[in-house]
């Protein structure tokens, strides 16, 4: 297997703190981001103008959108072949007229005979039951997550920490698109879907990996068995999120305007879920579980060694033989 790093030894545990810390202080900044600048929706979500049109010659869309550009609005652009394209603009019902009169001012510019098809004011694409019914699939399959980790790996903290990673990421993109007021239509609610199945496969790598080597370690403390998962595991993570994000970078900056918030959110989710499953969900999952495999003693913490190991296991035959003493002078005293 093709490796990036030579054998690590990091300490991720040590600073599940400073990671709790920012996770609250991206919860309370980026509520405070919604209520002041809230979301630019795209027409998918707030409906408006659409315009069809057929150029008599060949256009490119670029020059379209450079004509468009100049109205000052938002326009969409959607090519159907045969030279004909539809514009579409947020807008309400009264407003039809000023769009298509400001569309059209644009498109005369360019000097090429069209003809316009079709004028409609449209409705949302997603109403608010298509959006109830989103919400309660995102809520629903978050729940089957829960159920399936905890399932597949005998614990339900485990799927409930890969859960809060989850959020973790779709929280951090929602905040990212607030705060830049990039327009959210279909296209980017695809790129969230995408990111959280991405997040959560990292995860269960991550948890595979530790279920093997507590099999194959039964003697190292939790903190340990996570420290030594995270950094063998951390070649194939880095790996995995290069290979998509030079993908990505392409398609960012040469992907043209259509595909470029989409290219946006993943870069922001792909980066989080690699971030959230090391500094959240492996955090999460010590510190909810640690007394169902250690005592809490402190060596739970150092980088998993062979020597700590040892220190451990003797550690424990050590309390082990205490409580068996105690045990048998309980009994003398009982006999006597």
């Amino acid at each position: 297997m093709m490796t990036l790093f030579p054998k690590t030894n990091i300490d991720f545990l040590k600073y599940r703190k400073v990671y709790f810390t920012l996770f609250g202080l991206l919860l309370i900044g980026g509520l405070i981001c919604f209520f002041t600048k809230g979301f630019n929706m795209g027409i998918d979500f707030t409906g408006g103008t659409m315009v069809q049109v057929k150029f008599d010659a060949p256009v490119e869309m670029e020059q379209i959108r450079q004509a468009l550009s100049t109205t000052g609005a938002n326009s969409e652009l959607q090519s159907f072949g045969d030279n004909s394209f539809a514009i579409s603009e947020k807008s309400s019902t009264d407003e039809v007229g000023v769009v298509q009169g400001r569309i059209t001012h644009a498109l005369d510019s360019l000097d090429v005979p069209y003809t316009v098809l079709q004028t409609n004011s449209v409705g949302p694409a997603v109403g608010s039951d298509m959006t109830e019914r989103a919400l309660w699939s995102i809520l629903l399959s978050m729940v089957f997550i829960i159920i399936y980790v905890a399932f597949r790996f005998s614990n339900i903290l485990w799927g409930i920490s890969g859960v809060v990673a989850l959020f973790h990421d779709l929280f951090l993109m929602a905040v990212a698109f607030s705060i830049t007021q990039r327009e959210i239509d279909l296209v980017v609610v695809a790129a969230f879907l995408t990111v959280a199945g991405f997040s959560i496969n990292d995860t269960i790598v991550i948890f595979d990996r530790m279920r093997e080597n507590k099999r194959l370690h039964p003697k190292i403390s939790f903190g340990e068995l996570i420290n030594l998962s995270i950094n063998e595991t951390l070649s194939r993570t880095v790996i995995t999120t290069l290979t998509v994000l030079f993908a990505l970078l392409i398609l960012y900056f040469m992907g043209g305007e259509v595909i470029n918030s989409f290219a946006f959110a993943m870069l922001i989710g792909c980066i989080s879920g690699v971030y959230s499953t090391i500094a959240l969900t492996t955090p999460l999952v010590y510190t909810w579980s640690r007394g169902q495999y250690h005592d809490g003693d402190e060596n739970a913490l150092k980088p998993a060694t062979r020597e700590n190991a040892e220190q451990v296991a003797a550690y424990q035959a050590a309390k082990r033989m205490v409580r068996q003493s105690n045990g048998n002078r309980r009994r003398h005293k009982r006999h006597n």
